[in-house]
């Protein structure tokens, strides 16, 4: 789902002609998942489905563009999987009331690129949805970081 997010985000980026340095990082991080995952198939005996789904990759980046509800609408949906993704975490938080191995760090992290992204796009595009995709991520962020935070164990000393 991530690269899918990924794929989608860069080819809307591209889409609307947005400057490069805006969206620079997708293609880095969409040929490193692309390759790990033709690692994995390749490694597990699999590589021959890699091409079957090169091509439905192929396919379903031309698609994106046919028409431009048809790239907003996967935007918008990218934006709503992100968030869901962000929502079972909280729930899995909640519910065991531990936040395990989670790093509140990384989560930190993520809430700071959504915020530094929410100050370039308004500087650069001014996209409103991606600054609703990257203000919604922000909050998510923030939350889980607030959450992990809050179930973390602290170690007891003698």
């Amino acid at each position: 789902i991530s690269l899918f997010s990924f794929l989608v985000f860069l080819r809307y980026q591209i889409y609307y002609g947005y400057p490069l340095e805006t969206y620079l990082e997708y293609p880095i991080i969409i040929a490193q998942d692309v390759l790990l995952i033709y690692c994995i198939m390749h490694f597990s005996g699999k590589a021959k489905r890699a091409l079957f789904y090169a091509v439905i990759f192929w396919g379903g980046w031309y698609m994106l563009t046919l028409q431009k509800w048809i790239i907003d609408l996967a935007m918008n949906l990218c934006t709503f999987i992100s968030a869901a993704s962000k929502l079972v975490q909280l729930q899995h938080l909640w519910q065991a009331k531990d936040s395990g191995q989670v790093s509140a760090l990384t989560w930190g992290m993520s809430a700071y690129t959504c915020a530094t992204r929410i100050i370039t796009t308004v500087m650069t595009t001014n996209d409103l949805a991606v600054l609703i995709r990257f203000i919604i991520m922000l909050i998510l962020n923030i939350w889980v970081t607030a959450t992990v935070l809050h179930y973390r164990k602290t170690k007891k000393t003698d």
